[in-house]
């Protein structure tokens, strides 16, 4: 028997028009090839989210051609058989003596590929910062007649602006990630332990909100007393007790597509330091969210909320937050001072305010938000509240 292609979250016409956008700037580079190897991207231009980035893949997006082909682990093509749009003829399979292989491995396959096709000696891009140094030297000597053009980040820059199908499931995600956080208030108690609280919020992103399940688990950060000064920490084996402070970050994911959130939890009355950067933050995540319209800059929301929290005596050395879609963080803009990258309507942004204060203290809250024709859609919808244990 034979696999046959699954459900789409998107139409074939929005992958070719995304191609498309793809096309014009290889166009403009001059590149009869372009060699996608970032999850994240392979994701955007096919639809494929299976795990298997760990090992050589890599998506050849041709001019002269509709469709790209997708090279990959054997084992790995029934599931972008699966997944994705593509024809299965355009659906490789490289075999596992390349794994493991000191000599060659999958990469070479691709190299093969491109040189099979008459572009050995045209200009080809690649995504040079996911590969290693060996891999991208490995290119240019075995194509030392092509013109190789570093197109890192060129694709995330094109993923940038939404559709509004993407718009939508955007959506969907950031409802799971509202459920998420009101699972996480019903959960922690003192005396539970962090895994067993993660166990039911897990359970909730999985299940989903409004009869669309989670399609993936993102990492979640979850830190309590007196590792609340941590940001990128998972859980740990302790158990939360009354006085706790519990800062925790996760985010809904549907086909893909994250929608990040963060709140405080406290076990008992919040203390006054709490209490008080709280208040701060939240006027300056509204003041930061007044100013988004498109022609603003990534700059001018980020300095909104730093001039708000800086009266009140608090300062954030991090940014503000980051382009936000496929894979979580999309390696492009970010709200922080300096960014002159201008808003258009449909890009997104985890508004992510975590403030990391001293080694033992530290708060979050953040908003995963859409850019409107006048102004800011916010996509979660959680309380914005210290939420009292």
């Amino acid at each position: 028997m034979t696999i046959h292609r699954g459900p789409q979250a998107f139409p074939r016409t929005e992958y070719l028009g995304r191609l498309a956008e793809v096309k014009k700037e290889m166009s403009r580079r001059d590149l009869d090839a372009l060699v996608v190897t970032s999850a994240s991207d392979i994701t955007y231009l096919t639809g494929y989210t299976a795990l298997s980035g760990y090992v050589p893949q890599g998506l050849v997006v041709q001019i002269a051609e509709e469709e790209p082909t997708f090279i990959l682990r054997r084992m790995d093509a029934p599931a972008a058989i699966y997944e994705t749009f593509l024809d299965r003829t355009k659906i490789i399979g490289y075999p596992e003596a390349l794994i493991g292989n000191p000599d060659a491995d999958g990469y070479d396959t691709i190299i093969d590929f491109l040189l099979e096709s008459g572009l050995g000696n045209r200009g080809i891009g690649i995504e040079v910062s996911t590969l290693f140094f060996q891999t991208a030297e490995k290119f240019k000597s075995r194509l030392p007649e092509a013109r190789i053009v570093d197109c890192t980040h060129a694709v995330a820059w094109i993923r940038l602006v939404k559709s509004d199908r993407e718009i939508e499931i955007m959506r969907e995600a950031a409802a799971i990630s509202d459920a998420a956080i009101l699972r996480a208030a019903e959960v922690i108690r003192p005396g539970v332990r962090e895994a067993d609280a993660i166990a039911e919020i897990l359970g909730t992103l999985a299940r989903g909100a409004n009869g669309k399940p989670g399609t993936m688990i993102q990492q979640i950060g979850l830190c309590s007393s007196p590792r609340t000064g941590t940001c990128h920490i998972p859980w740990s084996e302790d158990v939360f007790r009354d006085g706790s402070q519990i800062n925790l970050e996760l985010g809904g994911v549907r086909y893909g597509y994250c929608a990040g959130i963060m709140r405080t939890f406290s076990i008992g009355a919040p203390s006054d330091r709490l209490r008080r950067i709280h208040d701060a933050e939240v006027a300056g995540l509204g003041a930061a969210l007044e100013t988004i319209r498109p022609g603003t800059t990534c700059s001018d929301v980020a300095n909104a909320f730093y001039r708000i929290i800086e009266k009140e005596g608090f300062r954030k050395e991090s940014r503000c937050g980051y382009a936000h879609g496929i894979g979580w963080l999309e390696p492009t803009a970010s709200l922080k001072d300096g960014d002159m990258t201008e808003l258009k309507a449909n890009m997104t942004f985890h508004l992510m305010l975590g403030n990391w204060i001293d080694e033992d203290f530290g708060y979050v809250i953040s908003e995963t938000f859409r850019v409107t024709d006048t102004g800011a859609e916010v996509l979660t919808s959680a309380p914005r509240q210290i939420f009292q244990i």
